[in-house]
């Protein structure tokens, strides 16, 4: 397994099925369980294995803070975070050790924060794989009903739309739910560099560096121009010519 495997718990379905759907959805999530009371989630986690547990705080017999009170006390507790429309038991849900407290309706960009979060809580090589760190190599892309997972070696160029990202590859435009900021935490390390506010471009892919009508620079591949800010002009230039050095200096090699 390559992702999380996380437990959803809340006593209303609706409720549950969104906060279900958007996990499904996140690429750092490898498989999500539902439960529907507090109490059917502790039996769950007694006999399985879950990276960590988004829990609503208000339901009937067992609540999620008695619940995240009971959990704290196994020997490998999971991850907690609280998902609630109520934001008045923030100060007690950390005090049980929640690294997150999110307020319904849940947006992609809080709950990517949130398995960041979640990530940097386990253990060295845990979700426990050591393929986790690069989950994100391959995203799943829905589309009429199936999936298909996009390469990262495929994607010239990464464009923000709102809470989504468009990957930019030369067979076309795919949408991920993701906001690029999280995108870029785990592609700058392979190949990516953040150029502008809304863009990642692979370093591999820029053929050169252009000028726009206005002055502006522009990193042309052959999926199309981005667009590069002046902020991040030297460091795309210097990575250009690192790689262009090690290249030379590889071929030389041979």
């Amino acid at each position: 397994m390559t992702g999380l495997r996380v437990l959803a718990v809340d006593d209303v379905p609706p409720a549950l099925e969104d906060i279900c759907q958007l996990l499904r959805e996140a690429p750092e999530v490898a498989e999500v369980t539902g439960a529907g009371d507090a109490l059917t989630a502790l039996r769950m986690i007694q006999n399985e294995r879950f990276d960590a547990v988004f829990l609503d705080i208000s339901m009937p017999g067992l609540d999620g803070l008695e619940l995240a009170g009971l959990l704290a006390k196994l020997s490998e507790p999971p991850v907690i975070v609280f998902v609630t429309a109520h934001d008045g038991h923030a100060v007690t849900a950390y005090g049980i050790g929640a690294v997150d407290y999110l307020l319904k309706p849940v947006r992609a960009e809080r709950l990517s924060a949130a398995l960041g979060k979640v990530l940097r809580m386990l253990p060295a090589g845990a979700a426990r794989s050591p393929e986790l760190a690069d989950a994100l190599a391959a995203l799943p892309v829905e589309s009429r009903g199936r999936t298909r997972y996009v390469r990262r070696s495929e994607v010239l160029f990464v464009e923000a739309h709102g809470d989504y990202v468009k990957l930019h590859t030369g067979g076309g435009v795919h949408v991920v739910r993701m906001p690029i900021s999280r995108l870029a935490e785990y592609w700058e390390g392979s190949g990516f560099v953040r150029v502008h506010r809304g863009f990642l471009v692979a370093l591999d892919a820029v053929r050169e560096l252009r000028s726009d009508s206005v002055g502006g620079l522009l990193a042309h591949t052959a999926a199309g121009d981005v667009p590069v800010s002046r902020r991040h002009a030297r460091e795309l230039r210097e990575r250009l010519l690192r790689a262009a050095q090690r290249s030379e200096l590889n071929q030389r090699g041979r």
